[in-house]
């Protein structure tokens, strides 16, 4: 088992990652101070697969606790879905000290982070998560948030976790598309901040692809390093944090065009990326081998460079809603370099729409 610590200020927390946690998963829950109603928060897909187990944990551990799904898939981080999740907290009497568990990916881990910021001004959750997207990515930083028909993440908070349990024996039953867009978040790692990520990636692409178990221990680990150095510096995303949103500005108006169903999130990140080098190239601050490796290393890992059902206008006009932008500029994360990044803002329209014409598909 390896531990990677995100320290801040206050709420600190540790991350665990290994094979097989249940041993320190029921003694964290056993020692952890909760009161004795917990709720187990969960998709309809993961659900079938490790409700019942982790819910046996929390009862040797002495609790009791409920589960509730929600349908897989991005449409359920939306007020209409809280709003179920909070009737259930009410109803299992879930009090001040009673622990949430977010179970499952991203979208489970950011709509039970919300409900435990905001039930009784907040409560405490634990992040248990099963995809490699959510492993190394959402389920670390304490970003939570539903989404509003105008944009990505508009309602949210930053609210850590007590602890985050990364068992890798999950990524067995991941498909492989799963697989792929959590390797894409792992990419994006390795653009802004580690090259020597980047090029393990690039020379040990097999291994990774067949899943082998100290490849992705070293990935995971890796990212998460990553993640908990640039957050234990920048929490609230006042500066150095807004790196990890490299791909993202682009990212985002994809998912938003395409009404959030054509490609998950790394998908859509993985052909903002290629935005986001071709306008570093565009404004001189990278050449095209920069720009040939983080393509090269995207498709193989059989990630998108470009995207179907967007429109330029659309993709244009959807970047000016991203919570980033402000005073109707957007901060662009654009790269100096495999594993250097820096925010640069006022790019110019005619490039900006120059490069998303070069990731949008006939």
């Amino acid at each position: 088992m390896r531990e990677v610590r995100v320290e801040l200020p206050t709420n600190g927390y540790d991350i665990l990652i290994g094979e097989g946690l249940e041993a320190e998963i029921a003694s964290f829950f056993e020692s952890g101070g909760f009161s004795s109603r917990a709720l187990i928060l969960s998709d309809t897909n993961v659900g079938k697969l490790y409700t019942e187990k982790i819910a046996e944990l929390l009862k040797h551990a002495g609790k009791q606790p409920s589960i509730l799904l929600v349908p897989a898939g991005e449409s359920s981080k939306s007020l209409t879905e809280a709003e179920r999740v909070y009737t259930k907290a009410i109803e299992v009497g879930l009090d001040r000290k009673s622990v949430i568990v977010a179970l499952g990916g991203g979208v489970v881990g950011d709509l039970a982070g919300f409900i435990a910021a905001t039930y009784m001004r907040g409560i405490p959750f634990v992040q248990i998560p099963t995809s490699l997207l959510a492993q190394v990515d959402s389920s670390v930083g304490g970003k939570v948030a539903v989404n509003h028909r105008l944009g990505k993440n508009m309602i949210g908070a930053f609210y850590q976790p007590k602890r985050v349990f990364i068992d890798l024996a999950c990524l067995s039953t991941l498909p492989r598309r799963e697989l792929s867009t959590g390797l894409g978040e792992i990419v994006k790692y390795g653009v802004i901040y580690d090259e020597a990520l980047f090029s393990y990636l690039e020379e040990h692409a097999e291994e990774v692809l067949a899943m082998q178990l100290s490849a992705m221990e070293h990935l995971v680990v890796r990212s998460c390093e990553i993640k908990a150095e640039v957050v234990s510096q920048d929490e609230r995303e006042a500066g150095l944090r807004a790196i990890l949103n490299f791909g993202h500005t682009m990212g985002h108006a994809i998912e938003k065009e395409t009404r959030y169903v054509r490609y998950n999130h790394g998908e859509a990140v993985a052909v903002g990326m290629m935005g986001a080098a071709y306008l570093s190239r565009e404004l001189g601050m990278v050449g095209d081998a920069e720009v040939t490796r983080v393509r090269g290393l995207l498709e193989k890992f059989s990630l998108p460079a470009q995207a179907e059902g967007c429109t330029e206008d659309g993709m244009y006009a959807a970047i000016f809603h991203d919570k980033k932008a402000v005073d109707g500029k957007v901060k662009w994360i654009l790269m100096e370099g495999i594993g250097r990044v820096k925010a640069v803002s006022d790019v110019p329209e005619a490039a900006v729409r120059k490069c998303m014409r070069m990731i949008i598909s006939d």
